[in-house]
């Protein structure tokens, strides 16, 4: 049977990994084919500190969306694909991929996924998880700099010149083709419950 494809978008450092893991600890990872937007930017291993330094990130170009289309219309047809693994510390795609099997559930995140129209159309249910600005740039300051090894000076500069104009024109209006809008990110355990109930509804019917 034809699986069921979930969309969770939201805004950096809105909560919506933290939705997806919930989901795949609720649903169980047997049941979950999770494919996130951030393992397809695109590769810049050739290109100088000067040229990463004035790629925008949070643009759509950035990312090779159109490998992911390809790649979650494979999962629906019932194949493997060959995830690739992009090391954000130096700003390359790895040589090494994630094999992802076909699985009655496709999980798609990532703050960009509701903006292309055809991947948005293989989409069964889309979720914006929607979380205030502050708390927003908090939790990105919060990770980038654990998880990234960025400079503070560096992150504040990058949200001010492409995070917030980019998550006005592109993100912020994609929240108009959600399904469901939850507020408060991970933390609202009510509406990812509901989430997670219909879910189970659906794979069991």
């Amino acid at each position: 049977m034809k699986p069921i494809v979930f969309g969770v978008a939201g805004g950096s450092g809105s909560g919506k990994t933290t939705v997806a893991e919930s989901i795949l600890a609720q649903v169980g990872t047997g049941h979950i084919a999770h494919v996130p937007h951030d393992a397809y930017y695109r590769d810049l291993a050739g290109a100088t500190a000067e040229d990463r330094q004035r790629v925008n990130f949070d643009h759509p170009d950035s990312l090779e969306t159109e490998l992911l289309i390809a790649h979650v219309q494979e999962l629906i047809a019932g194949r493997p694909i060959a995830m690739p693994v992009y090391d954000f510390a130096q700003d390359r795609r790895t040589e090494r991929t994630i094999q992802i099997n076909p699985s009655p559930v496709v999980l798609v995140e990532g703050i960009l996924i509701f903006d292309n129209p055809q991947l948005r159309e293989l989409m069964d249910v889309k979720i914006y998880v929607d979380v205030e600005p502050d708390i927003r740039f908090i939790r990105r300051v919060e990770r980038d700099v654990r998880e990234r090894g960025r400079a503070l000076e560096s992150i504040i500069q990058q949200y001010m010149a492409t995070v917030r104009p980019m998550h006005l024109q592109f993100v912020e209006p994609s929240k108009r083709y959600a399904d469901v809008i939850i507020p408060q990110g991970g933390r609202n355990q009510i509406a990812i419950g509901m989430v997670v109930s219909r879910l189970r509804e659906l794979l069991n019917e």
